[in-house]
C-alpha cells in the first residue's frame, strides 16, 4: 500500500470541486488512521450495487462518490438511448429507505440526473425497495435507483441500481456502466438540479403497487383471513408505509404491530442489528405473539426486501424460520395453488440459487416444474426472468437470505409480496385445524428433512479483505476430502466454473455466471460453501445437511441430530 498515494488523493479533495465542509472534514482526517481507510481505494458494485460507510472519502459513501456514479449513469442513458436523449425523454425513478442521510442523498442524485437533461421521478418520503422495482416498469423508466444499505449498520448507506425491466443491473450493463463512471473526474459532476425536471410521486404508485401485491400474492380460495392473529414489526424501516395497508387491504385485520419499532429511524435503537435472519431482531415481535397468542410474526428489514417469519412449532412457542424452510413453504404452496388452478404445463420454472436448499428442487420436480439456479443475488434471479420471457413462466422464487419474490411484476425480492403470501398460506392452515409449520414437516416427511446453517466471519478493512482473499485460496489450494466421515463427492469451483467429481476423477463446466464461490458435496448431499460477500466485509459460510423423516412426531429428534452434524462440521472447520 503507497501512503504517499493515497495522502495525494486525499490532499485533492482540499480543494474545488469539493464544498468547504467536505475540505474541513478532509483536513482533519489528513495525518490519521482513518485516512487510509476513506481514500485507499474506490466504492466498488457488488451482488448488491455499492455500499459502505458513510463519510468523506474515496471509499466512503458522499454526495460526491455518489455524484460521480449517477453522472456516470447519467453519460451511459445519453449513450445507450440516443433518440430518447434527442427528445429528453430518458426517465429515472428515485427510492430511498429510513437510514441517515438518505433522505438527502436522494435529492443530490435526483439533482445530478436533472441537471443531465432526465426526467426524475422522486419519492416524496421514504418507500420499499420493492415499490422502487415495480415503478421503474410502472412509469416505464429507463433506470432506478435506491439509496439504502439493506440490513447494515447504521454507519453503512448504499446505492442499488435497476435497469429498465425493474432487476438490478447484470452484465453487460454493469461493466458498461462501470466503465462510465470511472471516466468521470469529480470536476465533470452536474449538481445544478433542473427542478421543472423532478417530479415528486407517493400516493398514486402505493395504491398500484399495493393492488399488484395482492393480485400475486393472495388467492381467492382463502377464507378467515380476519381469524389470523398477526404481529409485524418493520425494524424502524420503510415497510410501515406499506405493509399495514396492504393487509388490511387483503383482508387481514387483526395486525398487532410493535409499536416501539413502527417510527423509521436510522438508529435502529431497539435492535442489535435490523436483521430479520436474527432471532434477536424479531424478539419484541415473538414476545408481543406469545403475549397476544399471535399465530404468525412477519419482520422484514430496513428496505423491506427481507422477511422473517415466525411461527408457533409443535411446542405451540414461536419458532423462527430459516431463509431456506420459508421459501420451501412459499414454493410448494404456490405450485399446490398453481396446480389446482390447472396453470401448470411444463413450461413455468422456479428460481433459487447456488447457497439455498436443494429442497426447493426437490418440491419442484415433484410437481414437474423446472429450478432454475444462479449465483447469488436476486439479480440473477431476474435475469433468469428476462432470459425466459415469451418462453416460460416465473412462478415464484428466493434465496437462503431471507428474500422471496412471487411472479415477475417487481423484479427484486419483494418483503411485501411475500409478507401476504406468508399469511395465506397461515390463515389456510388455521382454517383446516393445522398450522404453518404443520405445513413445513409435512414437506418434510414427503421428501426429506433438510437443515442448513449459516456462518459469516467478519473481517474488517484492509487487513480483513486481505484475510478473506487469503482463506478463499486456502479453501482452493487445500480441497476438503471428507466431511464428519463422508466421502467428498463434487467440488464446484464457480470461480472457474469448474464441477470436479472427485470419486470419478471427471469434469464438467457449470453454465453460470463465475463468482468466487466454492461448494463440497458429499456423496450423502450434505453441503458446505464458502462465499465472500459482495457488499460487506464477510466471507460466509454454508452447510446443509439432511435425513430422512418418517414421521412427524420424530421431526424433533432428526432437527437435534442434523443440528450435531453441523456443529461437528463446524469444528471440524475450525470455524
Amino acid at each position: 500500500m503507497d501512503n504517499n498515494k493515497i495522502k495525494k488523493t486525499a490532499e485533492l479533495w482540499l480543494q474545488a470541486p469539493f464544498d468547504t465542509e467536505t475540505q474541513n472534514k478532509v483536513q482533519h482526517l489528513i495525518d490519521t488512521d482513518n485516512l487510509t481507510e476513506s481514500f485507499y481505494k474506490n466504492l466498488e458494485f457488488g451482488t448488491g450495487g455499492m455500499r459502505g460507510i458513510m463519510g468523506v472519502g474515496t471509499n466512503r459513501i458522499n454526495k460526491y462518490t455518489l455524484g460521480k456514479n449517477s453522472q456516470g449513469i447519467a453519460n451511459y442513458l445519453h449513450k445507450m438511448f440516443p433518440e430518447k436523449s434527442q427528445d429528453s425523454e430518458i426517465r429515472i425513478a428515485i427510492a430511498y429507505d429510513c437510514r441517515h442521510n438518505s433522505a438527502k442523498f436522494a435529492k443530490e442524485v435526483a439533482n445530478v440526473f436533472s441537471a443531465n437533461d432526465i426526467i426524475v421521478y422522486l419519492f416524496e418520503e421514504l418507500r420499499p425497495t420493492p415499490e422502487l422495482s415495480y415503478t421503474v416498469r410502472h412509469l416505464g423508466c429507463d433506470i432506478g435507483i435506491v439509496l439504502t444499505a439493506s440490513h447494515n449498520p447504521p454507519e453503512y448507506n448504499g446505492y442499488k441500481v435497476y435497469f429498465n425491466d425493474g432487476a438490478q443491473i447484470v452484465p453487460p450493463q454493469d461493466g458498461e456502466i462501470i466503465k462510465e463512471i470511472n471516466a468521470v473526474d469529480f470536476k465533470d459532476i452536474k449538481f445544478d438540479a433542473n427542478e421543472d425536471l423532478i417530479e415528486y410521486i407517493s400516493k398514486d404508485i402505493d395504491d398500484s403497487f399495493i393492488n399488484a401485491s395482492i393480485s400475486n400474492g393472495t388467492f381467492p380460495t382463502t377464507s378467515n383471513r380476519d381469524k389470523l392473529k398477526i404481529v409485524f414489526t418493520s425494524l424502524h424501516g420503510t415497510s410501515i408505509t406499506i405493509i399495514p395497508e396492504a393487509l388490511k387491504k387483503a383482508g387481514y385485520t387483526d395486525v398487532n404491530i410493535v409499536e416501539e419499532q413502527r417510527i423509521p429511524n436510522g438508529d435502529f435503537p431497539t435492535v442489535k442489528s435490523p436483521n430479520p435472519e436474527e432471532p434477536e431482531a424479531l424478539k419484541m415481535a415473538t414476545d408481543l405473539a406469545e403475549k397476544i397468542g399471535a399465530d404468525i410474526v412477519i419482520g422484514t428489514d430496513p428496505d423491506c426486501d427481507r422477511i422473517g417469519i415466525a411461527i408457533r412449532d409443535t411446542n405451540n412457542k414461536m419458532k423462527l424460520l430459516n431463509g431456506n424452510q420459508m421459501m420451501s413453504v412459499l414454493v410448494e404452496f404456490l405450485l399446490k395453488k398453481w396446480k389446482e388452478a390447472g396453470k401448470l404445463n411444463g413450461k413455468q420454472f422456479v428460481g433459487s440459487t447456488i447457497v439455498s436448499t436443494n429442497l426447493v428442487n426437490d418440491i419442484a420436480t415433484s410437481y414437474g416444474v423446472e429450478t432454475k439456479v444462479g449465483l447469488t443475488g436476486f439479480k440473477w434471479i431476474a435475469k433468469m426472468i428476462r432470459d425466459a420471457e415469451g418462453k416460460q413462466e416465473f412462478i415464484g422464487g428466493g434465496e437462503e437470505s431471507f428474500g422471496f419474490m412471487v411472479g415477475d411484476f417487481v423484479r427484486d425480492k419483494d418483503a411485501v409480496t411475500a409478507t401476504l403470501l406468508a399469511c395465506e398460506i397461515a390463515a389456510t392452515a388455521k382454517s383446516e385445524g393445522s398450522t404453518l409449520y404443520k405445513k413445513l414437516l409435512e414437506i418434510y416427511t414427503k421428501h426429506k428433512f433438510y437443515k442448513e446453517h449459516l456462518i459469516s466471519v467478519v473481517k474488517k478493512g484492509i487487513t480483513g479483505a486481505e484475510e478473506i482473499k487469503q482463506m478463499m485460496v486456502d479453501l482452493r489450494a487445500n480441497p476438503l476430502q471428507e466431511i464428519d466421515g463422508e466421502k467428498v463427492k463434487y467440488l464446484y469451483d464457480y470461480q472457474s466454473s469448474i464441477k470436479k467429481d472427485l470419486i470419478n476423477n471427471t469434469k464438467e463446466t457449470i453454465p453460470v455466471e463465475k463468482s468466487n464461490v466454492l461448494i463440497y458435496e458429499t456423496e450423502n448431499g450434505t453441503k458446505v460453501a464458502s462465499r465472500p460477500s459482495g457488499t460487506e466485509p464477510k466471507i460466509k459460510f454454508y452447510f446443509s445437511v439432511n435425513k430422512v423423516l418418517q414421521n412427524i412426531k420424530d421431526a424433533e429428534k432428526v432437527e437435534q441430530e442434523l443440528d450435531a452434524k453441523i456443529q461437528r462440521i463446524i469444528k471440524e472447520l475450525n470455524l
